[in-house]
């Protein structure tokens, strides 16, 4: 469900729905041909209004994910490239799909530590911390390094959406590829109590280096998630 009220520092809401619908088209939750439930049901399901429903059917249908049938229904179509703006995020619920939002913790700008791969030309680097949530699921932590060179100046403000969106929009930053090396790590011991795992308990990591359009790595990024809650997705083509 996505509530008309609540935005949950993510897209605004047709964005969420698209969202949602592209994720679970990838998760198989919806099938090429489906057919969706009645705009007034849908609405009433998502608890959202029905203008809000079909401006979100209506970018659906320019990006080629939707087909109106008059008198017939609305019918979701699977294609290659669905342009989604969470395209690199693999995380997904146990039963799958489930959309992404999150929530910034911290940012701050530091001198790269220790330990951490070479990346960008600068020094420094902003640290930035978020809870990441699937499904409004609190399932992940993720700790940051954006290299220096690619921002000015970075606020809690700035990271109230998609953090590859603010990128591009912002920064004139296009993530084009990206490497994720999955292991067992350790809850950092900034976790929040409600994440629900202890500070220093096992947990699976994701390490991932990002490579920026330019052809230079941009980003390191650490991501800790919850099995119990999701699992991480990587889909072939």
């Amino acid at each position: 469900m996505i509530s008309e009220a609540r935005h949950d520092g993510s897209l605004p809401i047709y964005l969420q729905i698209v969202e949602l619908i592209v994720r679970d088209l990838a998760a198989g939750r919806l099938v090429d041909g489906e057919k969706l439930a009645p705009e007034r049901k849908l609405a009433a399901e998502l608890d959202v209004a029905v203008g809000t429903l079909r401006k979100a059917l209506t970018e659906l249908e320019t990006r080629g994910l939707l087909e109106r049938r008059q008198g017939s229904g609305n019918y979701v179509r699977a294609i290659a490239d669905p342009a989604s703006v969470y395209t690199m995020f693999r995380l997904e619920l146990i039963e799958g799909g489930g959309l992404p939002t999150a929530r910034a913790l911290s940012v701050d700008l530091l001198a790269k530590p220790d330990g951490l791969p070479d990346f960008g030309a600068a020094g420094m680097a902003y640290r930035i911390r978020r809870q990441r949530f699937v499904g409004k699921k609190f399932a992940a932590l993720e700790e940051i390094w954006l290299d220096a060179a690619y921002a000015g100046t970075i606020t809690m403000q700035d990271l109230s959406e998609s953090l590859y969106l603010y990128y591009r929009t912002r920064l004139n930053l296009w993530i084009t590829r990206a490497e994720d090396r999955v292991g067992l790590g350790t809850v950092p011991d900034w976790a929040p109590d409600a994440f629900g795992l202890s500070p220093g308990a096992p947990v699976p990591e994701v390490q991932r280096i990002s490579t920026a359009q330019d052809g230079e790595k941009a980003e390191f990024s650490y991501t800790w998630f919850d099995p119990a809650m999701v699992r991480y997705v990587a889909r072939l083509k």
